[in-house]
């Protein structure tokens, strides 16, 4: 880069940061990824204005936007010269500031009411989790892949994890290669259903617990191999999710992850809590190499011809953890 051209990228970050709404929306970016609408709340202030501040900030270097569909989500810059501003001005930011803390206030209650969603659909739709599959591939093919692609060779796992175990149908699915396996789930309803289905399977070498998977109470490196499915997409930061995973995850053990490619499917969002509408394969990659983990295989399974306009093909990505 020319020394005009750093100059120049110097001083747009400097302008773009230079105004107080501007200010407050890396504040509020520093602590989540958001959309335009979430933003308006957290700032109270009307929705033009804040896209003003936006195009201005995106053209500066210091946030990234990212489309999904309709929607526009915003988050912080992580490389170059604009990075390294918003964090030095993040730190120098007074966090007893009366204004901050109210823009905190708000955007902890959106997350509220994410998570009321969140848990509001899990518990409307546990009882027939399995009859919302019919979008996307046929199911009998997604869980014949994941057996080739997931299960071991010549020994079982010693201590299989399931984060997001939703209606137990991994741990069912893989019960014959495993010796131990615990279930993780947030959400009460969905483990009792789960339960009973392990229960009426007769597995009683698979157990079921509810806590974050974000935040797990195991030791690092306590399992020999992990699964992620359909999960990602009802997360804010998926990154933290493999993250986790890769930190229980024994060296050269294997991560297994089943999500959906990406998609126009804006009733998910609307109507099922679904956070991202799909993964491109290099985005996941990206993430589990963040993370330390390596891909090793990826497949993709396309939905049958009937599922109309809304079809979803689920994509599978074998990972494996470095040592």
């Amino acid at each position: 880069m020319e020394t005009g051209e750093k100059l120049t990228q110097i001083l747009d970050a400097l302008r773009g940061a230079g105004e107080e709404t501007r200010l407050r929306i890396l504040h509020a970016l520093s602590r989540d990824e958001l959309a335009v609408s979430e933003l308006t709340q957290v700032l109270a202030q009307s929705q033009p204005r804040i896209s003003r501040h936006l195009k201005l900030m995106t053209e500066a270097g210091l946030i990234e936007r990212r489309r999904e569909g309709s929607w526009a989500f915003f988050r912080l810059t992580r490389d170059g010269f604009p990075a390294r501003l918003a964090q030095f001005t993040l730190e120098s930011l007074e966090t007893s500031d009366s204004v901050l803390d109210r823009d905190r206030h708000r955007l902890e209650r959106i997350r509220e009411r994410r998570a009321k969603l969140a848990e509001n659909y899990f518990e409307e739709n546990a009882a027939h989790w399995d009859e919302l599959r019919s979008m996307h591939a046929p199911e009998a093919a997604v869980e014949a892949a994941a057996r080739e692609m997931f299960v071991p060779t010549d020994t079982k796992f010693a201590r299989l994890m399931d984060l997001g175990a939703g209606t137990g149908r991994m741990l069912e699915l893989f019960a014959d290669r495993y010796e131990t396996a615990i279930g993780y789930d947030v959400n009460q309803p969905m483990l009792a259903l789960a339960r009973a289905r392990l229960a009426a399977a007769g597995l009683d070498h698979a157990e079921l617990h509810q806590e974050d998977i974000l935040a797990l109470p195991d030791e690092a490196e306590s399992a020999d191999g992990v699964i992620l499915h359909q999960v990602l997409h009802f997360l804010v930061e998926p990154s933290l999710a493999l993250a986790e995973a890769a930190r229980v995850l024994s060296p050269k053990c294997p991560l297994f992850i089943v999500d959906f490619a990406p998609h126009d499917a804006e009733i998910l969002r609307e109507s099922h809590a679904h956070r991202r509408l799909g993964f491109a394969r290099t985005e996941i990659e990206k993430m589990g190499e963040a993370a330390g983990l390596t891909s090793t295989a990826y497949r993709e399974i396309p939905a049958k011809s009937s599922s109309g306009a809304d079809s979803l093909t689920v994509s599978l990505w074998l990972m494996n953890k470095q040592s």
